[in-house]
């Protein structure tokens, strides 16, 4: 099969009105198979996976959300602030308000003439895009690309370019599972190339090609990272074969080391290296021998790890200056070794893996976790409230013999939060959904109060969006009362009339000038459909911001360390 921009688009498509898990992999497979080269292989997988570039790349498109809302505003000739903006607020999504857009204005239609893309032409595109810095050359790069491009090709480039998910329900582990099936290779084998070559492309173009066993783990090429599943409450039904520790308020970060050759990583494995020079510095010092560790990046003042927040400051900052490294001072705390002496040692179980990082750390002085043993589910509440006064989001708990089962999610890693906190929010908008859901409206778009806040001419303005925590028969109800409340459609969406009261739960408040309530609610979810409250119940902005207040000024523990920076423990 002849491999074209807009076939993988309409296959990403499909994959996203598809259900079922096995379903979605026999598609995905059934074109990654069809298609013709290795190149093809490997930037498809990457564009479903991992977006316009490689993980492992330094390259961004760097095409914020304003910038394509005002590009599509000047192709489809509407104005930005009175048709744009209401549009993407009611869909809640800037690509599907721009596709749909393309889709339905005249001025918009006359000026596209599709034309067959190929992927590598479409890989240039992208590389053109980062290239450019003005939001003038990058809109005019914008609209040559979508004169060429149909609007579930438009859909998906901004997507793309955004270098997160698709969400069409197809995450990275069912893509493994797809190119697996696709090449008749190893599942297993799939995902240990996808760890040590950071990306999926490239381990796709292994696996066609036969090639799986010439990969090989490198330093200084970032590793996937091995995730947590989350558990609702504390009550943990077996604590045996596991081991605590305290979960940090940071930011999850892997150092590569060798010698004086210093490179951080983030969790979406983009190297940030320069916004943490102390970091550097300390390991520079250690001439480690091809050494890689995970940890956390804190911001560590009188003893505390401080919120999250204040290690804010200090992000997407590449060169920051000695008063804002002095303002909040940083440190990496290793909690796992991945490589040493240039060998992987991810296959080793935990324990031989924490023999190896401790005794690194008591020759080098390397910060690390403390771990506690775990007899009952009373050790458990004790550690967790524990963690909480020093001002920590809660316990990690660790299967003892288990291997880093890097890029998915089980129950060999649990982590146990205290929620950030809870508002009464009303649903402003309904969103469909896909998949199992199709045909159901299960995404909300919540709002809160602002009605005697003197700063907005509105009622209520969104503070979050959810689409969890509510049981089948709770959305099924949920979607005769909305029917009922709709006052206007736009494709998809539901706009509302207030209604509808949701207790939602979050993972914490972060500040974020971008949206209109000045604030971003972390991990949203439903805790509960309150039918017995009316919208006048719901809390305030105003309520938002004394939460924030309250979490940055409340006290902390200290937590003592010893010369070697271990947290001390009980």
């Amino acid at each position: 099969m002849e491999a074209t921009f807009r076939s993988l688009c309409e296959c990403i498509d499909a994959i996203r009105r598809t259900r079922g898990s096995n379903a979605k992999i026999r598609r995905c497979a059934g074109f990654l198979s069809a298609l013709q080269s290795n190149d093809d292989v490997r930037l498809a997988a990457q564009f479903i996976g991992e977006g316009a570039f490689a993980s492992i790349s330094s390259r961004k498109a760097s095409i914020g959300s304003r910038t394509a809302g005002l590009a599509a505003s000047s192709f489809c000739e509407i104005d930005y602030d009175l048709v744009f903006k209401p549009c993407r607020t009611a869909t809640g999504s800037n690509s599907e308000t721009i596709g749909r857009l393309m889709e339905n204005i005249p001025e918009a239609a006359i000026k596209r003439s599709p034309e067959e893309i190929s992927l590598p032409e479409m890989e240039e595109w992208f590389f053109r895009l980062s290239e450019v810095s003005s939001r003038d050359a990058k809109s005019g790069l914008l609209h040559a690309m979508w004169s060429r491009m149909t609007p579930v090709e438009i859909v998906y480039s901004i997507r793309m370019m955004g270098q997160g998910s698709l969400r069409i329900g197809f995450e990275t582990r069912s893509l493994v599972s797809a190119i697996s099936k696709a090449f008749s290779e190893d599942r297993e084998e799939i995902r240990f190339v996808h760890m040590i070559t950071g990306s999926i492309g490239r381990t796709a173009e292994l696996a066609r090609s036969g090639k799986l066993h010439e990969a090989g783990f490198k330093m200084f090429h970032p590793l996937s990272f091995m995730l947590a599943s989350p558990i609702e409450n504390r009550a943990v039904e077996d604590v045996s074969g596991y081991v605590a520790e305290e979960k940090f308020d940071g930011m999850r970060a892997q150092v590569h080391a060798d010698g004086g050759k210093v490179e951080i990583y983030s969790r979406d494995l983009n190297q940030i290296t320069g916004s943490f020079p102390e970091v550097v510095r300390f390991f520079a010092s250690a001439q480690l021998s091809s050494t890689v560790l995970d940890g956390e990046i804190c911001v560590f003042m009188d003893d505390r790890i401080m919120p999250f927040q204040m290690l804010q400051k200090r992000m997407g900052i590449k060169k920051p200056d000695k008063k804002i490294q002095s303002q909040y001072p940083v440190l990496f705390i290793a909690f796992d070794l991945l490589a040493h002496d240039g060998q992987t040692v991810f296959e080793q179980t935990l324990e031989e893996r924490r023999d190896l990082l401790e005794k690194l750390s008591d020759q080098y002085g390397i910060p690390v976790t403390t771990r506690f043993e775990l007899n009952d589910e009373d050790d458990v509440e004790e550690l967790f409230n524990r963690a909480v006064s020093h001002g920590n989001e809660g316990l990690m708990l660790k299967k003892r013999f288990s291997r880093y089962e890097y890029g998915q999610r089980g129950k060999t890693w649990l982590k146990v939060k205290e929620p950030g906190g809870s508002f009464d929010t009303v649903i402003m908008y309904a969103h469909a959904g896909s998949g199992r859901r199709g045909g159901l409206y299960s995404d909300f778009t919540l709002g809160i109060s602002v009605k005697e806040d003197e700063r907005y001419e509105e009622e209520y303005i969104p503070i979050g969006k959810a689409y969890g925590g509510y049981t089948d028969q709770e959305l099924k109800r949920l979607n005769t009362e909305l029917k009922k409340l709709a006052v206007e459609r736009y494709g998809p969406t539901l706009g509302l009339k207030p209604g509808i009261v949701v207790e939602i739960e979050f993972d914490d408040i972060q500040i974020n000038k971008r949206t209109k309530a000045g604030y971003t609610l972390r991990l949203p979810r439903f805790r509960a459909i309150r039918w017995d409250l009316a919208p006048d119940d719901s809390d305030t902005l105003k309520d938002v911001e004394k939460a924030f207040e309250r979490k940055m000024e409340r006290d902390r523990l200290p937590q003592s360390v010893n010369p070697s920076f271990k947290i001390s423990s009980r």
